[in-house]
């Protein structure tokens, strides 16, 4: 079992990254392989063009390829999307449209944060938009953080039943995904898909 684990922000030190690692290091004490997450703000991704569509080595395909292929082997994944102006990052979003089929028919766990009240807006942006022709499953349970840098540090925590509520929630939502992944691995075993003839969703 591969947990793909996705930080949505642009910024190379950012409390999406802190999260990201959290929940990682947690699903390895599940025994669950997950490798280093998958950073946007350290390894940002070229925007989507229409070299996307072709096996030209564009920049674009280049710096896509290892990207690809870290999801294209997970049987799940956790997006941490921070909430911009009450809108998911668009590299969260450019990483979405750059899909093809690595994602289709496995289950996703979005994870909200904000730095104040907010982290429902990514949420639901994601859920309306973000799985059309990716194919990605969204799961019933997601989690919001929020004043997220009080939260999951290394150090104590400042607010410390805010900090176990967040790391139950985790928790709880992850074992979920688990079982999510283990149960859509029959769907893409079956075949049902055709990517070839049905490549967009409707």
């Amino acid at each position: 079992m591969k947990i793909s684990v996705i930080a949505g922000s642009h910024r190379p030190a950012s409390q999406s990254k802190k999260v990201a690692d959290w929940i990682a290091a947690r699903l390895k004490q599940r025994e669950v392989i997950a490798t280093e997450p998958i950073h946007l703000g350290a390894t940002p991704l070229p925007f989507w063009d229409e070299t996307a569509f072709t096996a030209d080595p564009s920049p674009l395909n280049l710096a896509w390829r290892p990207v690809s292929e870290e999801l294209a082997a997970c049987d799940g994944v956790v997006v941490v999307a921070p909430e911009w102006h009450g809108m998911a990052p668009p590299a969260l979003k450019n990483l979405l449209l750059l899909c093809k089929t690595e994602l289709a028919h496995k289950p996703g766990l979005i994870v909200g944060i904000s730095g104040s009240l907010g982290g429902t807006y990514p949420v639901v942006e994601l859920r309306l938009t973000g799985f059309k022709n990716n194919r990605i499953c969204w799961i019933p349970d997601h989690v919001i953080l929020r004043n997220v840098s009080k939260i999951l540090n290394e150090t104590a925590a400042e607010d410390e039943a805010a900090d176990a509520a967040a790391k139950g929630r985790l928790d709880h939502s992850l074992g979920i995904l688990v079982e999510y992944a283990k149960a859509l691995r029959g769907v893409r075993a079956s075949g049902a898909f055709d990517a070839k003839a049905y490549p967009f969703g409707m």
